[in-house]
């Protein structure tokens, strides 16, 4: 009985949050390490696939509720290039759900307007993943609602070192010159060339590092840390980081 009246408690708390939040003031890109997948399947000593497996519906969910309330941009981080290092097995069931993923789901994201964008270096992925990839960008780059941004074998120092490679050849080929080089340059040769910069990056699971993602973009971005395992993580989870990041005070480095 006592758990019930808390549980009650919670719902009523979180209903009060959804109603408090200004939608005059929601972010316009929100990024997402999606971390926990592990964690949550341990917990219940279940394999590590079936973490994964639990984090995509949660996927679904989240972008939905993103397209929902107005967002602008939703980067997801789903393979970094340091992933590499799992497992060939669990390499093997990521690549799998992603193409999974992206046949499943795509005709309701389309229909919802979603862009389905990916950051990252792509060419190192399987040929089916790339080719999916490739095919549901091209079938809904003219669509005008949330893009959904998969960062997919995506490093933040590696965007860098590409965008300073890319940068020289331009250079050597008398495209650019030295003069010309500030961040808005820069910025053009980022993976994100075009997007805003995230207004909050949130992390489920409990650890607190930026794991090598949005070095560049992140820059002042608002941070939002949580216990919660990812294949947890709930659209009311979502609703409580931005009621908190619409009470923050963002000065850019400016005093207020």
């Amino acid at each position: 009985m006592r758990n019930f009246f808390l549980n009650s408690k919670k719902v009523a708390k979180d209903n009060d949050i959804v109603n408090d939040i200004d939608m005059s003031n929601i972010p316009k890109h929100i990024a997402i390490i999606m971390d926990g997948n592990g964690r949550w399947a341990k917990e219940r000593k279940l394999p590590r696939a079936l973490g994964h497996k639990a984090g995509v519906e949660t996927i679904r969910n989240i972008v939905k509720a993103c397209n929902n309330l107005g967002v602008h941009y939703l980067t997801l981080y789903a393979f970094s290039t340091e992933n590499w290092k799992r497992p060939k097995e669990e390499v093997n069931s990521l690549m799998k759900l992603l193409v999974e993923y992206l046949k499943k789901e795509f005709e309701e994201l389309n229909d919802n307007n979603v862009i389905i964008n990916h950051i990252g270096d792509i060419s190192k992925l399987p040929d089916v993943c790339q080719k999916e990839l490739n095919d549901a960008y091209n079938n809904t780059k003219n669509n005008t609602g949330l893009v959904l941004n998969l960062a997919l074998n995506y490093g933040g120092r590696d965007e860098i070192i590409k965008a300073f490679k890319d940068m020289y050849e331009d250079l050597q080929n008398r495209k650019l010159n030295k003069d010309s080089i500030n961040s808005e340059l820069i910025e053009k040769y980022l993976y994100t060339a075009g997007m805003p910069d995230p207004d909050i990056i949130i992390r489920p699971s409990g650890e607190q590092r930026l794991s090598n993602f949005l070095l560049w973009q992140c820059a002042y971005s608002e941070f939002w840390y949580s216990n919660i395992n990812w294949p947890d993580f709930k659209k009311e989870d979502l609703i409580r980081a931005i009621y908190d990041y619409q009470k923050r005070e963002r000065r850019f480095g400016d005093v207020k």
